[in-house]
């Protein structure tokens, strides 16, 4: 399932204007960016009921060669049944995880992610999965390109431990989901990852 076209192609007229705005020079083109910028933004707001202004902020904050975010989330399985954590944000659950920080490496970034949201101390034994967001079921629409990394990770040490971000943290067998936050991770995704986990021999998904 792919991002509907006219997402697809605001993200695209948002990168051309933000890649122009980093090497032009003449200040008439720097309009012309920008103008490209704002037809990004009302497209966006138009088809997905977000506030322009909030879109716009998005957009604007975005410096430099504009290149997909990285978004990374553990498979941490404990008798056949999956780690998951409950957002404070939207009462849903979720594989832990979040954006990647600059200095880390992906394997790093997802060993903090779930200690921060779990309790758990955890090591990444596996790649398990490298997708494109926008190619996947996830909901609401995203104003960022985004790549979602999956790590098979082992349970070194830790407790189920809340935090500022997660409401509860459990363990649930495949037939028995939550209802998930459908903007982190699908149920076709863990149904992937449970297959992942009965087959270690499997190579790493991509796209």
């Amino acid at each position: 399932m792919n991002d509907p076209k006219w997402l697809e192609w605001a993200k695209q007229l948002q990168a051309v204007a933000q890649n122009g705005l980093l090497y032009a020079e003449n200040p008439f083109d720097q309009q012309r960016y920008e103008a490209i910028r704002e037809i990004a933004v009302q497209i966006f707001s138009a088809r997905s009921a977000e506030d322009a202004e909030r879109i716009r902020d998005l957009f604007t904050w975005e410096v430099g060669y504009a290149t997909p975010k990285v978004d990374v989330r553990g498979a941490v399985f404990k008798d056949n049944q999956i780690l998951l954590v409950k957002e404070k944000s939207d009462g849903l659950w979720t594989l832990p995880g979040g954006w990647a920080d600059v200095a880390e490496t992906p394997s790093e970034a997802i060993i903090r992610e779930i200690q921060e949201e779990s309790g758990f101390q955890t090591k990444a034994v596996k790649l398990l999965a490298l997708y494109d967001r926008s190619r996947h079921a996830h909901k609401p629409p995203h104003p960022y390109h985004v790549y979602k990394i999956f790590f098979l990770c082992e349970i070194v040490g830790g407790s189920p431990t809340k935090n500022i971000e997660t409401d509860a943290v459990a363990f649930y067998p495949e037939n028995s989901l939550p209802e998930l936050s459908i903007r982190r991770i699908t149920a076709s995704q863990i149904a992937r990852l449970f297959e992942h986990y009965r087959h270690p021999d499997w190579p790493a998904d991509f796209d």
